[in-house]
């Protein structure tokens, strides 16, 4: 069946939206579907972003459930996100971040992370599906003639994210009921796509041939990074995604940690010392406070209150008032300092964000992590062979609804150019939160009426990580070689049979194979050989350990490699033999 409509959906860590519009008319007519959700027991409001929070309550009633939307057990959406200050044991935040950390096994049952209350935890993969699954309900009281399996689906992910967090993503929406050819398209990639739908054919004289754009999108949980030349093509310009960054786990939520801590210095001088459980509490209250103090029409404060756990404190809570002006120096100067083009993120591993359990960047000032990621990318930003300096800049994610944020990160861009001219801002947008979503619904669109298209292919090399043959010495392990498998901008729908000498591979037994990347190394192509690398350069991804049929009495075989871009943008590897029509297929393990 034809799809009647084009749907573009942001999972985002702190808010996610769905936007649609006629699969004959989305240059004209993109909405934002309005997601009904619980705001107060008993009451449903309309609202036209889904807060990704997630709710466990002690017992289901009447009172906390949404008509039409199956939740099962849990509570989604608004009132799970007001609720997390006061019961924060109960709720899952920033599940999005939990889906991308390799440190634990994203699959189990975790969340609430390190929560004690008596209740049923569930996996990031979980709750990631039934965020998606709350707007396919959503979708479905709205247009109920028009299944959401059969209309054409874009989902949003991060630039930055592995091949294992996409393959969760990817089995997430397709166990609530995504259709089989729904498509990945990268988060800054899709604000870009945003910007282009909302100036029409003027961005064509907004931009012109030599330029070069950084998306820099900051969001609840992440900040994403890209690189964008404009080029021409036919007679035309071209959009081509250069470079991403790699993956960085600072953002809204860091900020809501920094004013908890500048809060908790508040109560500690009225004489209050907060347990463990009202500094998580505090965290998602400045949440609240910090989209208030930085909003348009922002009060001179705003009240923090906690509820009380002991019996010496007056009327069972303690509250205190948070200035703007402090927010505003906290995090303007703590996450956006002036810092020179050359500066570099700092390593510090005794960051406290540690605690909450995710690994988050040791430096949390995004400036620095820009500075970097520009330096990284030299060649492309004012190089020998480069393009010029950076020109424009699109920003995106909703940290930079805030004028402070935008105006330092444009001053601090102004200094690192030469010539002291400020990177044009990209204009035009006027709600943040939604622009992903929307650039992900025109996507959808373009890819069926031919509309324009950010080219880059893969936005990674990959290498699988080969061990070095040779005598083995005591207590040494033997030299790792990295052979790369998937050059950088391979396009979605491709495959490449990998040249050189045959690799031998572990059959009949269990045996790891490792695999990495690399954002940087553009020069790489299939079949080049790394015995050797700086720190930095390649970046292990989820590693599998698997027993692989085996094949006649053999325990090695030699194989050539195959490697594969879906069109879902997802790696695949076989590995061939040499010697007869065995096949085996490296799906991407992400089962730690």
């Amino acid at each position: 069946m034809t799809a009647s409509y084009c749907i573009g959906i942001d999972l985002g860590t702190t808010n996610s939206v769905l936007a649609f519009a006629p699969m004959e008319d989305a240059e004209a007519m993109i909405a934002v579907l309005p997601i009904p959700q619980l705001v107060a027991p008993g009451s449903v409001e309309n609202r036209l972003s889904l807060p990704s929070f997630l709710f466990i309550p002690q017992a289901m009633d009447p009172s906390l459930e949404v008509p039409g939307i199956g939740t099962g057990t849990w509570v989604i959406g608004e009132y799970a996100r007001r609720i997390s200050a006061e019961q924060p044991e109960r709720v899952v935040a920033a599940a999005k971040s939990w889906l991308c950390n390799t440190q634990v096994d994203r699959q189990s049952p975790i969340l609430p992370w390190q929560s004690d209350a008596p209740i049923e935890l569930v996996s990031p993969i979980t709750a990631s599906a039934a965020f998606l699954s709350y707007l396919i309900d959503a979708w479905t009281n709205r247009f109920p003639d028009a299944p959401f399996a059969q209309q054409k689906v874009v989902l949003t992910v991060p630039a930055s994210f592995d091949e294992a967090a996409r393959e969760l993503t990817r089995q997430a929406a397709l166990s609530v009921g995504f259709p089989e050819d729904f498509v990945f398209l990268e988060e800054p990639q899709a604000a870009l796509y945003n910007w282009v739908h909302a100036r029409g054919d003027h961005w064509r004289k907004e931009l012109q041939r030599g330029d070069l754009l950084l998306v820099c999108d900051v969001g609840g949980g992440t900040t994403d990074l890209t690189l964008v030349s404009v080029d021409e093509n036919h007679g035309g310009l071209s959009l081509n995604r250069l470079a991403v960054g790699n993956h960085l786990l600072v953002g809204g939520d860091n900020m809501d940690l920094a004013l908890a801590h500048v809060a908790g210095e508040l109560f500690k001088q009225k004489g209050a010392k907060l347990n463990a459980w009202q500094s998580l509490s505090l965290w998602h209250s400045c949440r609240t406070a910090k989209e208030k103090l930085l909003g348009r029409s922002a009060p001179e404060s705003y009240p923090l209150t906690l509820l009380g756990r002991g019996s010496k404190l007056i009327g069972g809570t303690i509250s205190t008032q948070l200035d703007r002006r402090i927010v505003e120096e906290t995090l303007v100067d703590g996450f956006f300092p002036i810092v020179p083009g050359d500066s570099r993120p700092i390593d510090d591993a005794e960051s406290g964000f540690q605690e909450i359990g995710l690994p988050f960047a040791s430096d949390s000032a995004i400036t620095r992590h820009i500075a970097g990621f520009l330096q990284d990318h030299a060649e492309d930003v004012g190089g020998e062979s480069g393009r010029g300096r950076l020109t424009h800049l699109l920003f995106n994610g909703g940290v930079f609804n805030a004028d402070a944020f935008r105006k330092r990160m444009s001053d601090t861009l102004a200094a690192w150019n030469d010539d002291q001219s400020p990177p044009t801002i990209l204009g035009g947008i006027e709600d943040l939160d939604q622009a992903v979503a929307c650039g992900a619904c025109y996507y959808a669109w373009a890819i069926e009426h031919g509309g324009i298209r950010i080219r880059g292919g893969t936005a990674r090399s990959y290498y699988v990580g080969i061990e070095s043959s040779g005598p083995a010495v005591p207590g040494m392990p033997r030299p790792l070689h990295a052979l790369c498998v998937v050059a950088q901008g391979m396009e979605e729908g491709t495959e490449v049979s990998v040249p050189g000498r045959p690799i031998g591979i572990k059959v009949g037994q269990k045996a790891r194979f490792r695999f990495f990347s690399s954002t940087t190394r553009r020069e790489d192509k299939p079949g080049s050989l790394l015995r050797g690398w700086d720190e930095g350069e390649l970046v292990e991804t989820s590693p599998m350990e698997l027993e692989l049929p085996k094949d006649g009495s053999e325990s090695i075989v030699p194989v050539n490699f195959l490697s594969r871009i879906t069109e879902l943008g997802v790696f695949e590897l076989s590995c061939q033999s040499t010697r007869n029509e065995n096949r085996w297929k490296l799906a991407m393990n992400v089962r730690e």
